[in-house]
This record gives C-alpha cells, sequence and structure tokens, in this order.
C-alpha cells in the first residue's frame, strides 16, 4: 500500500553532500585514484574531510569530475589546462 507505514520510502541526499569516498568515486567516474588525488593537491576539486584525511566527494564533486574526465580524455587536456578551463567557465 502506498500509504503504509512499513514501506520504505525513497530518500534524498543533498547533491552537495559530501557522501562519497575516494575508491567508490574513482570507479564511478572512470578516473584513477592517483588522479583524484592530483586534482585535489592541484586546488581543482578540493573534497571535503572526514576525520582529517578521509577525502568525501558529493554529487557536485562528481558532477565536476566527470567534466574533467572528458577533457582529460577525450580533449587531451592536462591538468594545468583544466585548471585554466574550469576558472574561465566560472
Amino acid at each position: 500500500m502506498a500509504g503504509d507505514s512499513k514501506t520504505p520510502q525513497p530518500f534524498k541526499i543533498d547533491p552537495e553532500e559530501p557522501v562519497y569516498v575516494i575508491g567508490v568515486v574513482s570507479d564511478l567516474v572512470g578516473i584513477p585514484v592517483w588522479t583524484l588525488r592530483s586534482l585535489d593537491r592541484e586546488g581543482i576539486v578540493s573534497p571535503k574531510r572526514r576525520a582529517g584525511c578521509t577525502r568525501m566527494y558529493s554529487m557536485v564533486d562528481m558532477q565536476l569530475l566527470l567534466r574533467i574526465r572528458h577533457l582529460m580524455m577525450e580533449k587531451h587536456v592536462n591538468i594545468q589546462g583544466i585548471r585554466i578551463i574550469l576558472e574561465i567557465e566560472e
């Protein structure tokens, strides 16, 4: 029954809520973990940190990473070029 309190209700995650760890993000967006760390180190994508060290990504971060993956894989743009493109797009 639709109104039955026992029926599980879908939940919504705020797209800006950091809930995905780096390994999961790597698998979902197709960017190696070492590249994700480089993007973080360069300040291009800045995931939130849990317990001071665990990188946690949001859906917004992953959308940006998909854009970055496109630039890297399809357009052959390096990290410095990606930084410039994203700055211009802002």
